[in-house]
């Protein structure tokens, strides 16, 4: 599946202990009806085999809706379960192995801090970045957050599209308008809500105004 820039206007990132009550399958499809174009399978704590199960359980729902599902880090997740691609931070295999390993039509995204992290990874197949922390952050911790301008230098720098990504919820969304950020990257923002389909309708009414 091709990524579209509409599909990072609202990009959502699944966390295994906000959902620990929620069928991952059910809490997913209710992030898509309420506007996400893009989800991403993330559970650091998880097994093999369970990321594995979730990552088919969540090919089935995004397939229904013809939206891409990433894999986060695990190329041999994306692989066995049909993915449509995976994100990859600094730390784990260099974009173009992943790349290589993916071929061509998957669709990869890379963590980028710097205007050198992020034109290497363009230069290494990257197809977007995920740029932050946009906000401090209680779900990654070793995340500081960066400056807004950095989205601004990171766009004019590369051809791909930079998201957001890093504490980002409906009360703070504004302060990303003229940004540069293509869309925006969410996991508590969404999934910390009882109702994840009214949390994620108005983060993709916010993202389209401000981000648009």
């Amino acid at each position: 599946m091709k990524l579209k820039k509409e599909n990072l206007l609202l990009y959502a990132v699944t966390d295994s202990i906000l959902l620990k009550e929620r069928e991952i399958g059910e809490a997913v499809e209710d992030a898509i009806l309420g506007g996400a174009g893009m989800i991403q399978l993330r559970s650091k704590n998880a097994s093999y085999d369970e990321l594995l199960r979730d990552a088919l359980r969540l090919r089935e729902v995004t397939l229904k809706y013809g939206i891409p599902l990433i894999i986060n880090d695990n190329i041999q997740v994306c692989i066995k379960s049909g993915a449509d691609g995976v994100h990859i931070g600094q730390k784990d295999m260099p974009a173009a192995e992943a790349r290589r390993l993916l071929g061509a039509d998957k669709i990869i995204g890379v963590s980028a801090r710097t205007c050198e992290q992020a034109v290497e990874a363009e230069k290494s197949g990257a197809d977007y970045l995920g740029t932050g922390a946009a906000f401090v952050t209680g779900t990654k911790t070793d995340a500081a957050a960066i400056d807004h301008s950095m989205y601004r230098e990171i766009s004019k720098a590369v051809s791909i599209p930079v998201v957001a990504i890093g504490g980002i919820n409906a009360e703070n969304i504004e302060r990303l308008k003229g940004s540069g950020a293509a869309g925006v990257a969410v996991v508590s923002g969404i999934f910390a809500y009882r109702d994840i389909k009214a949390a994620a309708a108005r983060l993709k009414y916010l993202s389209e105004k401000y981000l648009g």
